[in-house]
């Protein structure tokens, strides 16, 4: 390992006389010399550095378990920086060329050197690290800003993912995955298999599910084999980092996974995450198989009318009634509290008996926005059991089905 060392003061002025001064106690004055500090610097773009961070900073906490997680881990090696973030539940890592001769590690406090380099035009910084002291100097043509890091060693380690056959799914269609499920995610800590994403990997497809009880979501895709069969629960904050991670151009991303842990990396980006070691529920025997009621609805006139509907509605329960007879959907809300109430009639295709049945408007809202074909298919059988929302006309590598619980009407109490 190489460094910069100080300057050595210059003993050749020190007073003493040749004649009278025996060799040893020279060569003792160069043994007892202080010794000096150990440095170690590299040279990079302040805007890309800022990009690198902001893309891993989601991993860091306000208020870690431990102090150390508060920092970015810089690693220097062959002219390059790998910079790591950890909650000890997910950590990421990203990695980006720098000019540097040395090789050393060092962990930097993320939020005071985000700051920093949000207000610095974009230029050539030099940050000058000095591995005793745990020192930071960046140094830029606007001044010079010294911070305090941290020893390296106590960082914790990022974990090893060994144990499968890695698979590649196009990061397109792991965003559009993540986006279809992770808003259904149920935030409830004492159900924790439901705080994460079940991924069903099988040899000719995979499958996202999401619930919270109140909805689930399946997305599947078939054009993605994973050639082993395997059900992982990732959690939701890992799949957060992932999605506003990925790259809007085509991209393969890497997955890897074992018992305990699942590897996600594309380009110069990983993400490694401890999976949640909970049995995640039946999730298909809640699925209603028969349903003979079927809508036929245009999606966007739907959505922007419960909208406004909503408007109306409890602002406790959110209920919306929905009202099939013939070729009309009637849609209304009402809140006794305030005598607020509001009713629309839109055009449909409507195949079964007449009915009534209630539904959360704020979930309504939400699986219609995450529906991009112009009609939706809802699928009812009784007011009191779940109804399927789906895509009208399917694509044929995929499959999104929507399922929504109903909410109690007095007129059917």
């Amino acid at each position: 390992m190489g460094y910069f060392r100080g300057e050595i003061e210059d003993i050749a002025s020190a007073e003493f006389h040749p004649e009278n001064t025996p060799l040893f106690p020279i060569f003792v004055l160069f043994q007892k010399r202080p010794t000096t500090a150990l440095y170690m610097k590299f040279i990079v773009s302040s805007s890309a550095l800022l990009k690198q961070l902001q893309s891993i900073n989601g991993v860091v906490t306000n208020n870690p378990v431990v102090p150390i997680l508060e920092n970015f881990l810089f690693e220097i090696e062959d002219g390059k920086l790998t910079i790591t973030a950890s909650d000890l539940e997910t950590s990421m890592m990203t990695e980006l060329p720098v000019e540097a001769r040395e090789s050393g590690r060092i962990a930097a406090p993320a939020r005071i050197l985000l700051d920093t380099l949000k207000n610095l035009p974009d230029q050539p910084v030099t940050f000058t690290l000095d591995e005793e002291t745990y020192t930071i100097e960046i140094s830029s043509a606007n001044g010079r800003y010294k911070l305090a890091g941290e020893n390296a060693t106590d960082f914790p380690r990022v974990p090893v993912v060994k144990g499968s056959a890695p698979i590649e799914i196009p990061s397109s269609s792991l965003a559009r995955a993540i986006n279809k499920t992770i808003f259904a995610v149920s935030t409830d800590e004492l159900r924790p298999a439901m705080t994460g994403i079940l991924v069903q990997l099988a040899d000719n497809q995979v499958t996202f599910v999401a619930t919270d009880g109140h909805r689930l979501l399946r997305y599947r895709r078939q054009d993605v084999g994973a050639g082993q069969t395997a059900n992982l629960i990732i959690p939701r904050k890992a799949f957060n980092l992932l999605k506003n991670a990925l790259p809007s151009e085509a991209t393969p991303v890497r997955v890897e996974f074992n018992h305990s842990n699942a590897f996600f990396s594309f380009n110069q980006m990983r993400l490694v995450c401890r999976l949640i070691d909970e049995r995640y529920p039946d999730y298909e025997n809640v699925i209603p198989v028969s349903n003979p009621n079927k809508l036929i609805i245009d999606r966007a006139a739907l959505l922007n009318s419960v909208k406004r509907i909503a408007i109306y509605s409890n602002k406790t329960t959110h209920q919306v009634r929905l009202r099939l007879a013939g070729s009309e959907l009637t849609i209304s809300a009402e809140d006794l509290d305030f005598s607020n109430e509001a009713n629309e009639k839109l055009a449909c295709q409507y195949d079964g008996e007449d009915m009534e049945i209630g539904f959360n408007a704020k979930f309504l809202i939400e699986m219609l926005s995450n529906i991009d074909s112009e009609e939706i298919t809802l699928e009812l059988s009784t007011p009191n059991r779940a109804g399927l929302l789906m895509p009208t006309i399917a694509d044929d590598n995929e499959s999104i089905l929507m399922l929504v619980m109903p909410v109690m009407l007095n007129n059917y109490v």
